[in-house]
């Protein structure tokens, strides 16, 4: 680790973390909550997913969409209309729809073949996106005069990176330029997940054999044919079958740096209560 006690990091000029773990476990709170504090800069590796690598991909979709309607054919073929996603740190809407679900494409389904090639393009696009996190650290120094760093990574980065691999590139890179932090959730944070994600399900990345075995599973167990598949019962059926799957390999990140705790992060409220937070993590780890 790069700090070799919360003491070090309390004393540092330059706090560097990667935030990981599930989705809505309170990685963006902190960033956004540092970030508006002034002297930390927030990287939002999905944003950068979106924009610089996914970006023409969303804005491609869009377009064949528009081309369906004879009055939209005809302003985008004569250059009077522009068409771009409007993606933000809050709002990743357009990169999950470009994603899509796959199943039947009366109910919004994409074939099996597409929606895994927009996979593959996410998992290129993520592990670019994790890589350019030294860029920005530069950035972030050399422009913006910014001394704090932290990284807010998707929830999917256990996916495609290979958490029992020493050298792995982008978890010795990260690991090198930065304290990596997991917030790791309960099994009632699990269950609230779960419960929230079956309101509303929503378009995911997935380990490429993870997906592989789930879709035979499913379609196995239902006794349907792929456009037979309804889109949200499947990734409703995967999604808590995704966290277990997810769970060690956090776990096995996490040896690279510190762990804290859901409930922990919730009582956080300050950067001040953020650093006082990982100076205690550190202590545990190193004790």
């Amino acid at each position: 680790m790069i700090y070799g006690s919360g003491g070090e990091w309390l004393g540092t000029n330059a706090r560097r973390v990667v935030l990981f773990g599930m989705s809505g476990l309170g990685k963006t709170y902190l960033a956004t909550m540092l970030r508006d504090a002034g002297d930390w800069f927030h990287y939002s590796v999905d944003y950068r997913i979106g924009t610089r690598y996914m970006g023409e991909f969303i804005a491609d979709n869009f377009k064949r969409e528009a081309m369906k309607v004879p009055f939209l054919r005809d302003l985008l073929l004569s250059d009077s209309i522009y068409v771009a996603s409007n993606i933000t740190f809050d709002n990743l809407v357009p990169l999950s729809t470009y994603l899509g679900k796959p199943g039947s494409p009366s109910r919004g389904g994409l074939p099996f073949d597409e929606y895994g090639l927009r996979q593959n393009q996410h998992r290129r696009a993520e592990i670019a996106a994790l890589l350019d996190t030294r860029h920005f650290m530069d950035r972030a120094r050399d422009i913006y005069a910014i001394p704090h760093f932290v990284c807010d990574s998707g929830g999917s980065i256990c996916e495609v990176v290979d958490p029992d691999d020493p050298d792995d590139p982008v978890l010795s890179a990260l690991e090198r330029d930065l304290l990596m932090v997991w917030i790791k959730g309960s099994d009632a944070h699990t269950a609230d997940l779960v419960r929230r994600f079956d309101r509303a399900p929503k378009p995911m990345y997935y380990q490429p054999q993870f997906l592989e075995r789930a879709w035979i599973a499913y379609r196995v167990e239902k006794g349907l044919e792929g456009d037979e598949v309804n889109p949200d019962d499947f990734i409703r059926w995967t999604y808590a079958r995704a966290l277990a799957h997810r769970q060690p390999r956090y776990e096995a990140m996490a040896r690279r740096g510190v762990t804290i705790l859901a409930e922990e992060v919730a009582a956080v409220k300050s950067p001040g209560d953020f650093n006082a937070l990982i100076a205690r993590a550190i202590d545990r780890k190193e004790a």
